[in-house]
């Protein structure tokens, strides 16, 4: 059986309680390489028992991250890359469809959307996240943040792909489910915050002209009170989170609370109130 010729990079640190179902729907692929940051649970064992290629990171607070330093550094076999987080999991429709849209010269990179799952529920309604992790090797890399001596993050998260060639969309979902638990995703958002506020400052500071359009306004609503309760409302409200019942309210609810801690955090940097 014809292998699909992508080759899958899976980032992880501590990921024993999502890698093995991330893993198990990867069989079809021709490559796939998981890239360690010295996991101290059963992560790497989990690799070995798939068979996959496990690779050792240890990050020393410059540029590149995980990502990057992944497609700078590691061989890859295949014209095309997918990066995939151990918490997200390939459908058949996904599989189906990249196989369909590989073949076509016309694209360099592929924006993917993702089904949201809270609490062990899927989401219907909301807000759907979308990632751009597939591209041509050679034709994209994640954007350069000169962020040494503050940044606490290993990997890219909030850093965007920079693709040099058209751009298209798959349809077809990949399904997002943490198995961690509350613990572990407000722990885990609780340091994207700190992340997003340092940024901010340092943009503020550099005047950075090379953001897109979308992250001008994010970051201009980011210093701004309103921005959690505002999400909350298009989020719940207007695009229909509220069907999703109480898994749909917590999900918004928690959704605001990300937005107002990097407000605050973005004051008590600003007023030095550390």
């Amino acid at each position: 059986m014809n292998k699909i010729p992508v080759t899958v990079v899976v980032p992880v640190k501590n990921e024993e309680k999502n890698l093995a179902e991330c893993l198990r729907l990867l069989d079809d692929f021709a490559e796939v390489i998981v890239v360690d940051s010295r996991s101290t649970d059963r992560t790497p064992n989990i690799v070995k028992e798939f068979g996959f290629e496990l690779v050792n990171f240890e990050w020393n607070g410059h540029f590149p991250k995980k990502r990057n330093w992944t497609l700078r550094n590691v061989p890859i076999k295949n014209e095309w890359v997918l990066f995939l987080d151990a918490d997200e999991f390939i459908t058949n429709a996904f599989k189906t469809e990249l196989q369909t849209k590989i073949q076509s010269n016309e694209y360099d990179g592929f924006w993917v959307s993702y089904n949201d799952h809270f609490l062990g529920k899927s989401l219907k309604h909301g807000k759907k996240m979308k990632k751009l992790p597939l591209f041509r090797k050679g034709k994209g890399e994640y954007e350069f943040i000169d962020e040494d001596a503050w940044s606490h993050l290993d990997m890219e998260v909030h850093e965007h792909p920079i693709i040099k060639g058209k751009v298209g969309i798959i349809q077809s979902p990949v399904s997002h489910l943490d198995f961690k638990g509350l613990f572990h995703y407000i722990a885990r958002h609780n340091a994207y915050s700190t992340w997003e506020a340092q940024r901010y400052l340092k943009l503020h500071k550099t005047q950075n002209k090379k953001l897109t359009t979308n992250q001008k306004i994010k970051y201009k609503l980011l210093n701004t009170w309103f921005f959690g309760l505002g999400y909350f409302l298009l989020n719940y409200i207007f695009l229909l989170g509220f069907l999703d019942g109480k898994i749909g309210f917590m999900f918004s609810a928690y959704k605001m609370q990300y937005f107002f801690n990097v407000k605050a955090k973005i004051f008590e940097l600003k007023n030095n109130l550390r």
